[in-house]
C-alpha cells in the first residue's frame, strides 16, 4: 500500500521497509502493519489533538512532568509551542509506560522507537502468527472467564505496584495471544501517586473487567476488586502476591458535600491568585525589557 505521510520519515531513515496494511483506526491513533527487515511490527500513528475523540484528556495529564519550567508555562498558556509540548508529553507517556511496565513484569508490547508522532512497536500475534484477537472477540466458559479475570487482576496489581494506572482499560484494549492477555493503548496512563483521579480511574478499569467477564461468570458482577486493590495500595500492603477477595466493607458515612464545595472554592481562589501573580510577574518582566 502507499506509505502514509507520517510514516514516510521512518522509511527514509531505514527504520521501516514497507507498510503492509492498515490494521485499525481508533479514537487516538491509526495502526499499520509494517515490515522492518525480516520482522513484522506495527506502527501506531497518533492523531492530532484536534482529531482525537479521547475525552477529558486533562484529567489524565495531571501529574505528568515536563522537561523545564518554560515548557510547563507554555502548556499552561496553550500557546502553539505549548500545544506541541502537550502532544509530545501525551505520546511519550505511552513509551515511558511500556518500558516501565515491561520492567515490572506486565505483559505489554515491546516498544522500539517513537518519532514525530509514530510509535514503532511489537505486533502481538497468536500461535498461528496472525494478529492476536482483542479480549472482546474471545468467548469463555465460566471457569475460563474466572481464570482470565484473575490473571488480569494480577496485571492491574503489577501495574499499580509500578505506580501506573491504565486509565482506559477494557476488553477493547487487551489482546490475547498464546500465553495470555497483553495490555495495549497506554498514552492516557496515569501516575498513581501524582493524579487526584487515580483511585476513580483504577476502580473504573477494574469494574470494566468485572462487567465484561460477568457475562460469562455472573458472580463477578457483585465484586469490588478495584476498591480493595486501592485500599491495599493506600495502606502500603499491595504486592503482586496479595490475596484478593473482591469484597470490602463499604463506607456508609454520608458525604460532606458542603465541605467538599468549600475545598473546591478554596482551590479555585488559590488558582486565580497564582495565575494573577504569574501574569503580573510576566508583565513586569516585559516592562524591564
Amino acid at each position: 500500500m502507499k506509505t502514509p505521510k507520517r510514516i514516510a520519515p521512518l522509511v527514509e531513515d531505514g527504520l521501516v521497509d514497507e507498510v503492509v496494511r492498515q490494521l485499525m483506526s481508533g479514537k487516538e491513533a491509526t495502526i499499520f502493519v509494517v515490515r522492518c527487515g525480516e520482522e513484522i511490527r506495527c506502527a501506531k500513528v497518533y492523531k492530532e489533538a484536534s482529531q482525537r475523540s479521547f475525552r477529558q484528556a486533562a484529567n489524565y495529564q495531571e501529574g505528568r512532568k515536563v522537561k523545564n519550567s518554560r515548557q510547563a508555562r507554555a502548556m499552561e498558556k496553550g500557546s502553539r509551542y505549548g500545544r506541541k509540548m502537550q502532544e509530545e508529553v501525551w505520546q511519550n507517556a505511552e513509551v515511558d509506560a511500556l518500558y516501565r511496565l515491561a520492567a515490572a513484569g506486565v505483559r505489554v508490547p515491546q516498544p522500539y522507537i517513537c518519532f514525530e508522532g509514530v510509535l514503532l512497536m511489537e505486533l502481538v500475534t497468536n500461535d498461528a502468527g496472525e494478529v492476536a484477537p482483542r479480549l472482546a472477540d474471545v468467548d469463555f466458559t465460566e471457569a475460563e472467564a474466572v481464570a482470565m479475570h484473575q490473571t488480569l487482576l494480577r496485571e492491574v496489581v503489577l501495574m499499580l505496584c509500578a505506580g501506573v494506572i491504565h486509565g482506559d482499560l477494557s476488553e477493547y484494549n487487551i489482546l490475547v495471544d498464546g500465553q495470555g492477555p497483553v495490555i495495549i493503548d497506554l498514552p492516557q496512563a496515569v501516575d498513581a501517586a501524582g493524579n487526584n483521579n487515580a483511585a476513580a480511574m483504577l476502580e473504573r478499569d477494574v469494574a470494566n473487567l468485572s462487567n465484561f467477564f460477568g457475562q460469562f461468570a455472573p458472580a463477578l458482577l457483585d465484586t469490588h476488586y478495584g476498591k480493595e486493590i486501592w485500599l491495599h495500595y493506600e495502606a502500603g500492603s499491595l504486592t503482586p502476591e496479595v490475596v484478593l477477595t473482591g469484597h470490602v466493607e463499604l463506607d456508609q458515612t454520608p458525604a460532606d458535600v458542603e465541605g467538599v464545595l468549600r475545598e473546591v472554592e478554596d482551590v479555585r481562589l488559590e488558582e486565580e491568585a497564582r495565575r494573577r501573580r504569574l501574569s503580573e510577574a510576566e508583565s513586569a518582566h516585559e516592562g524591564w525589557g
